[in-house]
């Protein structure tokens, strides 16, 4: 089943480039959006987002390209998420997300060509503190 490589120069070109950053203003009608659609009622998310909330604040300038990035793979899967937390995000916080492409990994399956894209990121806050580090496994298959 050893087909061509789908892992274009496009992606090989991002390759440990840290892109960003990408700046979010944390306002009370974000975090409260984000608790709602979580379903988390609990009065301590009022001024202090929940831990999960960095995945909503996507850095997009590494995204848009390993998304667009010219594949025959269509179907795009997050296949996993780990978080390292150092300091609460809170209201009115202004944090600025970097991310960098680490690893590329094509295998070959039952289904076809899949490929596995493994980013990190990190979110500064605006004294400059690094309050979480993360990283995701997108899937293209």
């Amino acid at each position: 089943m050893n087909e061509e490589s789908v892992i274009s120069p496009e992606l090989e070109c991002l390759l440990n480039v840290e892109l960003g950053p990408d700046v979010y203003e944390i306002e009370k009608g974000m975090v409260r959006r984000f608790v709602e659609a979580i379903d988390d009622s609990n009065p301590r998310w009022r001024e202090v987002a929940p831990p999960t909330f960095p995945a909503a604040l996507v850095p997009t300038s590494l995204i848009h390209r390993l998304f667009n990035a010219k594949s025959r793979l269509t179907r795009l899967l997050n296949g996993a998420s780990e978080l390292e937390y150092f300091y609460p995000i809170r209201v009115g916080d202004v944090i600025s997300v970097t991310a960098k492409l680490t690893r590329l990994r094509q295998m070959e399956g039952k289904e076809g060509t899949t490929l596995f894209m493994f980013t990190e990121a990190t979110y500064t806050n605006q004294r400059g503190e690094v309050a979480v580090k993360g990283k995701n496994t997108y899937i293209k298959y």
